[in-house]
């Protein structure tokens, strides 16, 4: 691995954006198949799992799902979850062991067509030619705040979950959350072990149990073949890579998260925030509902799980139908922050991805990139280590090593000597576009 002291190339056959699992995975499979290439990361390998998590972050997904190129867990848990420095460890490890041609702490400016039908890739150190660019950035650069919160008193503290680390951080008093995704979740769980008051507004995410019928549920679903599903065979098709994660945990060993026992523990819970107004905050009426959505999800899975152990025969222990154990009285829509003791609000409704450096047709109208496998309708541009990219594992350790194998083996096949150039690609999906319309 090298720093950006290292120069660029003036010409590589493929420069990979992004040095984290989905792009050191590429270059697994483009060194084991002879192919010249470079890999520019931002800052450093494992930056995000690193600098971007919380203190007692671990993974969700148990240990035995991390599957890195000729890589798998290694360790004596692989029921258990890795915490958040044993992940870096993974990584740095698998990055030990392959020796990828990484340039640390170089920003990619702009990727665009160059003259002669390659690619222009222009970064903070210099510019570069390639045959093929794989982006590998993932999908959360830009924290999302909404704009109203601009408007909340400087005595308010506020923070997005990516720079959230511990309760210590945060001043006394009460806490509001706001998001019920994974991340949300987590960091409320995190601040009610550690005594603090807090307030949860929830979203529609839904919830996944982690044991069920003497099993954790992810050994149910790989059994099943859920983690062999493709997109393309998704019943929601590409609006699958749109939807919020289950949210489970995977502290202490593992449980699943169900809210309403927080609330009897005392978590303020409150449905899907509005807008603010001073101290003042309103939420929308849709509280119960966002609760009753989650547990249909979650009692959906399990009886996935019922359907299957019948199918198949299997052995298992039978459990109660699952029981509401509280529900609100009401919809709460409001909350003075000021009155209920709240000195600091923590963000946690996700990211948007950044593409703006991309200077190719290959967006949708939402600016989502358009792709079948990571490849692009653009000759030479492909993406990996997105969710749902082609099997729910994408975007993860289980998924990303076949996403990256799948890309390297048709960059393979456009090296070869009578494959067409990417001028000639590029005129052939003009010709398509152009029956189109």
């Amino acid at each position: 691995m090298t720093t950006h002291n290292t120069p660029l190339a003036a010409r590589y056959s493929v420069v990979v954006v992004g040095g984290g699992q989905a792009g050191l995975s590429t270059s697994y499979y483009l060194q084991s198949a002879g192919i010249d290439h470079v890999v520019l990361e931002k800052r450093r390998i494992g930056h995000s799992w690193r600098s971007e998590r919380w203190d007692s972050f671990c993974l969700v997904t148990p240990n035995w799902q991390c599957r890195l190129p000729d890589f798998p867990y290694q360790g004596n848990d692989p029921k258990g979850f890795m915490l958040r420095d044993d992940i870096v460890a993974y990584l740095e490890a698998f990055a030990q062991k392959t020796r990828p041609p990484v340039i640390e702490g170089v920003s990619v400016k702009r990727v665009g067509r160059h003259g002669s039908g390659a690619l222009e890739v222009v970064t903070d150190i210099g510019t570069c030619i390639a045959d093929h660019v794989v982006v590998a950035t993932g999908g959360y650069d830009i924290p999302i705040v909404p704009p109203s919160a601009h408007s909340l008193p400087l005595s308010i503290r506020q923070l997005h979950s990516v720079a959230y680390r511990n309760p210590a951080q945060l001043p006394e008093g009460e806490v509001l959350v706001v998001g019920s995704g994974q991340s949300g979740v987590q960091i409320m769980e995190d601040l009610h072990v550690a005594g603090r008051k807090v307030h949860l507004a929830v979203g529609s995410a839904p919830r996944s149990p982690r044991m069920y019928r003497g099993r954790e549920s992810t050994e149910w679903l790989h059994e099943m073949g859920f983690y062999q599903l493709t997109v393309d065979r998704h019943p929601l098709g590409d609006e699958a890579r749109h939807k919020t994660n289950h949210y489970m945990t995977g502290r202490d060993g593992g449980h699943e998260i169900d809210l309403r026992r927080f609330a009897l523990e005392g978590v303020k819970l409150y449905g899907s925030l509005d807008e603010f107004k001073g101290t003042q905050v309103a939420f929308r009426p849709d509280l119960r509902k966002n609760l009753d959505d989650a547990d249909d999800v979650y009692c959906s899975i399990r009886r996935d799980i019922d359907n299957y152990i019948a199918k198949a025969g299997v052995d298992a222990p039978v459990e109660a139908p699952f029981e509401p154990c509280w529900a609100p009285a009401s919809d709460p829509t409001s909350l003075d922050l000021a009155a209920a003791g709240i000195t600091s609000i923590v963000w946690a409704i996700g990211f948007r991805a950044d593409y703006g450096w991309i200077d190719l047709p290959t967006f949708d109208g939402r600016g989502h990139p358009r792709f079948k496998r990571g490849v692009s309708e653009v000759p030479g541009l492909y993406f990996v280590g997105l969710p749902w990219l082609n099997t729910w594992g994408s975007g993860r350790f289980l998924g990303v090593a076949d996403d990256a194998r799948h890309l390297v083996s048709v960059i393979e096949e456009r090296q070869k000597p009578d494959a067409p150039p990417a001028a000639s690609l590029e005129a052939l999906r003009q010709d398509r576009v152009a029956e189109t319309t």
